[in-house]
């Protein structure tokens, strides 16, 4: 059993103040800062959009919030953000990056979303983090970042799909919730998918 912690997204356009904030998205630094020195392998993701994409409203002249037909799937439509090489893709400040092992890249191919960590929103392509996970033996994935009711939902129930056993702690995410009881729904369908939903002072007490 080899354990490796995935930071989803703790990125400065999803923190207040931010292009595409998460209600409180900076609550979480401080829980993930005391989570990273327990465990030996962290993993992050990035969104990492290239101008023009396919997510953003701006692309289709589309309001904020609305939701479109893209090949095939309900794409929402977001504010510009995480976009490559600028201030709003880069992780929030206060983040302890030491720990970091490696960083991965997810939505930069223009034309489609990638709201897990392990694959675009359509499964076409891989990420690369199912692979690095299995090239290092990794068995246990615990889960925390940004947001609770998108990418930290689907990057979770892909772990569980892929076979691993993946834990989600609940108090180092914060969820969009456009809908209120969004990010609840969100932590019971990773429950329903066999993810293990727990906190991070019941993960401290374990180590």
């Amino acid at each position: 059993m080899t354990q490796a912690l995935i930071l989803v997204d703790v990125q400065n356009d999803f923190a207040p103040g931010g292009s595409l904030a998460v209600p409180q998205g900076d609550h979480i630094v401080p829980v993930i800062n005391r989570l990273l020195p327990h465990f030996e392998h962290v993993i992050a993701t990035k969104d990492w959009h290239p101008v023009g994409h396919a997510s953003f409203a701006s692309t289709h002249g589309e309001p904020v919030g609305s939701v479109i037909d893209l090949n095939g799937m309900a794409q929402m439509m977001w504010p510009d953000h995480c976009v490559q090489h600028t201030s709003g893709a880069a992780f929030i400040p206060s983040l302890n990056r030491s720990n970091i092992e490696h960083v991965i890249f997810k939505g930069t191919q223009l034309g489609i979303d990638s709201y897990s960590g392990f694959f675009d929103n359509q499964r076409l392509q891989a990420t690369g983090l199912e692979e690095y996970l299995r090239e290092h033996n990794y068995t246990d994935i615990y889960i925390v970042g940004l947001a609770t009711d998108y990418c930290v939902k689907f990057t979770a129930l892909d772990s569980v799909s892929c076979g691993f056993n993946t834990f989600v702690i609940s108090d180092a995410c914060r969820g969009v919730n456009i809908h209120p009881e969004d990010s609840n729904n969100a932590l019971e369908e990773m429950k329903n998918a066999g993810c293990h939903i727990v906190t991070s002072a019941e993960v401290l007490a374990e180590k």
